[in-house]
């Protein structure tokens, strides 16, 4: 009897000392110890007229560090109160770029015109890239059913071949997708930079999303091409227009537009984190950034610029804590890094886990005392 009680008290003091060690943790991701950042923070009149689909709104919130502070609630439209969409793709082999796109893959970025089309084999060293008819017709997703089956990750194979283009009529909802995202009041450092692959970057002033990367390599691997606009942006059936590059409408001649390359850009938009991005800067400039792209400076504080148009990603990296929003899916980073993040994340079942560790450590040291 003695015995089952000592073993009783061994096993209660374990899970108590795991329970002090869950505790200590969540203390610690909950202390609000990161410091500011540098950045002044989101701007309500820097959006554009008509850019948004109800006014900025403040709201309580949890960064992913476990900080308790204020948010901004940011929906934009959807669609660009400035600019105008299209075109995509070319009609035929012989289209000029004044009348398609581009195509970025992450290395380069092409006028989507007709030579593109009949160069697709020799860019990508495959015979089997031919997306037209003897005509010189291009094969083009010219209907609702034709854009659903192609802007899918698993591509049916009857779209395959083709160049994909949407419209606002084709999406799930049959017109712009306003998109609602939570960013911090004032952006809070990080402990260290968090990736930003896999879930929207942030919104530009003029209305739209920031998507993740485009999935190039799913797209090219269906022997489709998902054709940008001159701005940067196309369309998916879930968010509708959403932009993956900043061009200012220049498309592949963006960089030939800047005269001084080491002049500051304008501002574009504002990432998850609350720190405001500028137009990327042209691939000569002598400007140090970051490993975020970003820097600071008296005028405007902390902020980034958007990476050059082909890296198929308009920010790289997030130096700031970004919220976590009950409204949107948590899909890992930008939540807090890998795996999950903060304490809605995939963190604390790895934290239940060292704690139940550091329980039975406490229980076998406690049976070797005993035993002893």
């Amino acid at each position: 009897m003695n015995r089952s009680r000592r073993l009783l008290g061994l096993t209660v003091a374990g899970l108590i000392a795991g329970g002090l060690a869950i505790s200590l943790i969540l203390f610690n991701i909950g202390s609000g110890t990161a410091g500011p950042l540098g950045a002044p923070g989101l701007a309500a009149s820097a959006f554009r007229d008509g850019a948004l689909a109800e006014p900025i709104a403040e709201e309580s919130c949890t960064l992913t560090d476990g900080t308790q502070t204020t948010c901004y609630r940011i929906t934009v439209t959807g669609t660009p109160t400035d600019t105008t969409i299209g075109p995509f793709c070319p009609e035929t082999t012989s289209t000029t770029a004044a009348d398609s796109g581009i195509w970025l893959d992450g290395s380069n970025i092409y006028d989507a015109d007709g030579k593109f089309i009949l160069d697709l084999s020799t860019i990508y060293g495959d015979a089997q890239w031919r997306l037209y008819d003897e005509s010189g017709k291009v094969n083009v997703t010219d209907s609702k059913e034709s854009f659903q089956g192609a802007a899918r990750p698993d591509v049916l194979d009857a779209y395959k071949y083709h160049c994909v283009e949407g419209r606002f009529e084709w999406t799930n909802t049959g017109a712009a997708v306003p998109i609602s995202i939570l960013v911090p009041v004032t952006p809070v450092l990080a402990p260290s930079p968090v990736t930003t692959q896999g879930a929207d970057l942030g919104v530009t002033i003029n209305g739209l999303v920031i998507a993740a990367s485009a999935p190039v390599q799913d797209i090219l691997r269906a022997y489709t091409i998902a054709a940008f606009d001159d701005c940067g942006g196309h369309f998916n059936p879930i968010e509708g227009y959403h932009l993956h590059a900043f061009t200012d409408c220049k498309g592949t001649a963006y960089d030939e537009s800047i005269d001084d390359p080491n002049a500051e850009t304008k501002l574009i938009g504002y990432a998850m984190d609350g720190v405001a991005v500028f137009a990327p800067l042209a691939h000569d400039t002598t400007i140090e950034l970051d490993e975020c792209n970003g820097r600071t400076t008296e005028k405007d504080g902390y902020h980034y610029y958007a990476q050059s148009p082909e890296l198929n990603k308009v920010v790289k990296c997030f130096k700031g804590l970004t919220a976590v929003d009950p409204t949107r899916e948590q899909q890992g980073p930008p939540g807090g890094g890998p795996g999950g993040s903060g304490p809605s994340g995939l963190v604390l079942p790895s934290l239940a886990a060292s704690a139940g560790l550091i329980g039975t450590l406490a229980v076998a040291r406690m049976v070797r005392k005993q035993r002893r």
